[in-house]
Order: structure tokens, then C-alpha cells, then sequence
């Protein structure tokens, strides 16, 4: 005889949250870690200019607040520094698309600055063979070429790692020297301005992006007061990046190759075993994080003054390494990394602001950044969580447990309201979950 199903209400059970505090909820965990690590960054900081500084308690915490006030206010603080910093953000923002795109394949991305600099001598060359050619099929080939010569550079590392199991970190940063080696030989030999030590020439007028001042003053600046464009430089560049994050997202949230390279990442094995092909996976995340570098090469040569390209600056420039913490403070994800840019460009940008004006050496933002990213690596923020739960719940007793009941009514599982909250914020504080359980949530949004 068959019982029908029993349906009891289990004890304790709540009814579904409101879609915003499920939102909120999600912005929490997602931002959680990133927000921790900045703001121990910056105690720490302020404890090693105190330690450093002259003087009182008191002094030295004013000179601490002073050193943040300058810092602030030569990045954010007014409409200009705004500016410096966001020609700062742009190329962080492209390189960070870079680097995450291949630690979501599981691979470590170090050659960004190498792909960057074939994209800026590949841009380079096309506008001084073409001098003559019309800026509009001028500007978007040297784009194009710059992320094919980028591609290809990242490519070939994710050919070595696909097919012949070369570690990545070391085939990269053999390639990055590569690169700044043949780019120097470029410019120093063939392609050197006359009269000129190291450098090329500039580029023609018609191949530079323009400036966002100056848009604006062709535009609204004929109603409105008008922008000085030497002092808003500035260019288009920030609003490529803006366009190349939409993309980004794109990619990695609603298309199938997102999705695999998502799997890849976290479970080889269980790709394999899904009938994801992994080899060609590797390389075109690879070539695709490498055509991002080689955007972030062509714009920055096309979009700031000089408009040149000197020798031996490839080889002591930092953004694609930054680039690196960029993506991991942003976790990846593409409004992460918008702020992760924000934050690194503001700090370069504010660096020699606070160093002028609180006689505080420039080399605290390297410790600051350096900070940063020991935070996030150490895992401080979901120790303290699971601490602070334990200390807070000690001597609670659940007396009244969920059941969940079969179709003849015995019970099946037990489980405490202890053990299924420690199991839930444990997968909120995860920073990759699961393949499987990303793909469902994609899968809900889609429907």
C-alpha cells in the first residue's frame, strides 16, 4: 500500500529572502575580501610612516593622516588629478582583463608586459610605414594588428602549455625578456628618429586617440564653458577599457568558452571527463589574454604624449605586472577589476603627490600594494569569519533540526541548522566555487 508523501514544515525553517538581500548579500562576499585587504593595507601602511616619522604620538599619526590626505589628493582629489589617474587606469584595466582571463584557465599570466610591448611596436610600425593613410583606417588597424601580434605572443605560451607541458610562468617570463630585447633592436636600429638618442618618431597626427577634453569641446564645449586640453590629457583610451570590460564579462559569463575555461580552471579532471577539450582551451585563452596586453600597448602609444616609443622603457615599466594585482584583488571579475584599477592607478598617480607635498618617500605605495595582495594570498578575512562564528557560538545548542522526509515518510537526513549555516558561509566565502554550481546560477540568470 503507498503512503502518501509527508510534507511538514521542518522546525526553524525561514521563508525565501528578498531577491535585493540575496544581491546584497552576494555584493558582500564579493567585495568583502578586496575592501579588508586595502583597508589593512593602508593601517599598515600608516604604522610604517609613524614608525619612520619624527617626533610625538601625535605628530607622527598627523603625519600619517597627512601622507593619506596628499595621497588622495593628487589622485582623486580634484577634476585633474582625476585625469592623470584614469590615463594610469586604462592600460591597468587591459592587462588586468589579461591576467584574469588566464587565471580563470588556471594559468599565470606574468608575460602582460611582454605582450604589451609587441603591441606597442607592432601599432608603432604600421603608423610610421603609413604615415600618409587616413586616421580612420589608420587608428583601428593598429589596434587590430596590436591585438593579433599580442595574441600570437600569448599563444605561443599556451601552445607550449597545451602540447608539450611547458610551465607557463617560466615560458612567459623567458618571452617577456624576448620581447623588450627585439623591441629595443627595433628601436634603437631600424625604426630610431634621426637625431635622436633611443627613440622613434612620433606618430603621425591622424594615428593618436583623441583626448576626452577635446571631444568635449567640440561638443558641449560650444555651449558650455570650455576645457583646457594640456590639462586634461586624459584620451579614449578609458572609455575602449570600459567597452573591453562589457566584453570581458561577456566572454566569461555568457558564452560557452567562458564557461569551459571556468571548468578548466578548477577541475581539469572533471573537464576532461566532461569532453571539454583542454588543449585547445589553453591556448586560446592564452592568445586571448595576450591580444588584451597588446591593446593596452597600442592605446597607451597612441592615446599619451609623446606619441613615441623610447628604448629600454618596456623593460623597467610596471603595469604589467601591477596588472597581476589588479586581477586578483578584483577577483576576476570585471567590476573587480575596475576598481582594482582605480585603486593601482591612483595610487601610482598619487605616489610623487604625497611624496612632494608630506615628505613621505614614493616607495610607500609599492609597500601598500605589496600589502595588498599579502592579504588577500594570506587569507585573513575568512579565518577571523570562522573564528568570530566559533567564539560566538559557543554553548549553543540547536535543539530543533531539520528533516527531510522520503515518499514513506522515514526520515533520510538530519542535519543541524549549525552545520548547514557553517556550510553555506563556507561557500560564501569561497573564492572560486564550483564549476557546476556557477553554471547552474548562470543557467537561472539566463532564464
Amino acid at each position: 500500500m503507498a503512503v502518501p508523501t509527508v510534507q511538514r514544515k521542518a522546525a526553524g525553517e525561514h521563508p525565501p529572502e528578498p531577491k535585493l538581500q540575496v544581491l546584497m548579500r552576494k555584493l558582500s562576499a564579493s567585495l568583502g575580501r578586496p575592501l579588508f585587504a586595502v583597508i589593512l593595507a593602508m593601517i599598515a601602511g600608516g604604522i610604517v610612516i609613524m614608525i619612520t616619522s619624527g617626533g610625538s604620538i601625535v605628530d607622527r599619526f598627523d603625519a600619517a593622516l597627512n601622507a593619506y590626505q596628499s595621497l588622495y589628493m593628487g589622485s582623486f582629489g580634484d577634476p585633474q588629478g582625476l585625469s592623470f589617474t584614469l590615463v594610469k587606469v586604462g592600460p591597468l584595466i587591459f592587462t588586468g582583463i589579461s591576467v584574469a582571463i588566464a587565471f580563470r584557465a588556471g594559468l599565470f599570466n606574468i608575460g602582460a608586459e611582454g605582450q604589451l610591448a609587441v603591441g606597442a611596436m607592432t601599432a608603432g610600425i604600421i603608423a610610421l610605414k603609413a604615415p600618409h593613410w587616413p586616421g580612420w583606417v589608420l587608428i583601428p588597424l593598429m589596434l587590430i594588428a596590436s591585438m593579433l601580434v599580442g595574441a600570437i605572443w600569448g599563444g605561443i605560451v599556451g601552445a607550449l602549455k597545451a602540447w608539450r607541458g611547458a610551465h607557463e610562468v617560466v615560458t612567459t617570463i623567458m618571452l617577456n625578456w624576448i620581447a623588450f630585447y627585439v623591441t629595443d633592436y627595433l628601436i634603437d636600429g631600424p625604426f630610431k628618429a634621426p637625431n635622436q638618442a633611443t627613440q622613434t618618431s612620433s606618430i603621425p597626427a591622424q594615428a593618436t586617440l583623441p583626448r576626452l577634453s577635446t571631444l568635449y569641446n567640440e561638443t558641449l564645449g560650444l555651449f558650455l564653458p570650455k576645457i583646457d586640453p594640456y590639462a586634461y590629457t586624459v584620451d579614449v583610451t578609458i572609455l575602449i577599457a570600459l567597452l573591453a570590460l562589457v566584453v570581458y564579462w561577456f566572454i566569461t559569463s555568457r558564452t560557452t568558452f567562458g564557461y569551459e575555461i571556468r571548468v578548466l580552471g578548477q577541475n581539469p579532471k572533471a573537464a576532461k571527463y566532461a569532453g571539454i577539450h583542454i588543449n585547445r582551451n589553453l591556448f586560446l585563452a592564452m592568445a586571448l589574454a595576450g591580444a588584451f596586453s597588446g591593446l593596452a600597448g597600442a592605446t597607451r602609444l597612441m592615446g599619451q604624449s609623446p606619441y613615441n616609443l623610447i628604448g629600454a622603457t618596456f623593460s623597467i615599466d610596471t603595469t604589467g605586472f601591477d596588472a597581476i594585482g589588479v586581477a586578483l584583488l578584483g577577483h576576476t571579475t570585471s567590476i573587480g577589476i575596475l576598481l582594482g584599477g582605480l585603486l593601482f592607478g591612483g595610487l601610482r598617480q598619487g605616489g610623487s603627490f604625497m611624496q612632494l607635498n608630506a615628505n613621505v618617500p614614493g616607495d610607500l605605495v609599492y609597500i601598500i600594494q605589496a600589502l595588498v595582495l599579502f592579504s588577500i594570498a594570506s587569507e585573513f578575512l575568512p579565518a577571523i569569519r570562522r573564528g568570530l562564528r566559533r567564539v560566538f557560538r559557543i554553548g549553543n545548542k540547536v535543539t530543533e533540526t531539520p528533516v527531510l522526509v522520503t515518499r514513506t515518510g522515514a526520515t533520510l537526513v538530519e542535519m543541524s541548522a549549525l552545520e548547514s549555516e557553517d556550510i553555506q558561509n563556507e561557500d560564501s566565502d569561497s573564492v572560486t566555487p564550483a564549476a557546476s554550481r556557477e553554471h547552474s546560477a548562470d543557467r537561472v540568470e539566463e532564464e
